[in-house]
């Protein structure tokens, strides 16, 4: 029998997981928040046509959270 996930688990951030993010987070995180799989959010951001800014630092990406909240309408 399989386990039921919790909510927060699963696909997408709640509008208050959103407003408490940092600065700038993982793309992994930033793929979350716009409802998008690892591999489609991997391949905009190295193509460059992710949605929103995308800091690339050694071989890390950071999405800018300022960029992620405007572009999802929840910018202050």
């Amino acid at each position: 029998m399989r386990e039921s996930r919790p909510a927060s688990s699963a696909k997408g951030m709640s509008r208050e997981e959103l407003l408490e993010l940092p600065a700038a987070v993982d793309l992994d995180t930033g793929n979350r928040a716009l409802g998008l799989g690892r591999s489609k959010g991997y391949e905009l951001a190295k193509r460059g046509q992710y949605p929103c800014k995308v800091l690339r630092l050694g071989s890390a990406y950071r999405v800018v959270t300022a960029d992620l909240l405007a572009l999802l309408g929840l910018a202050a």
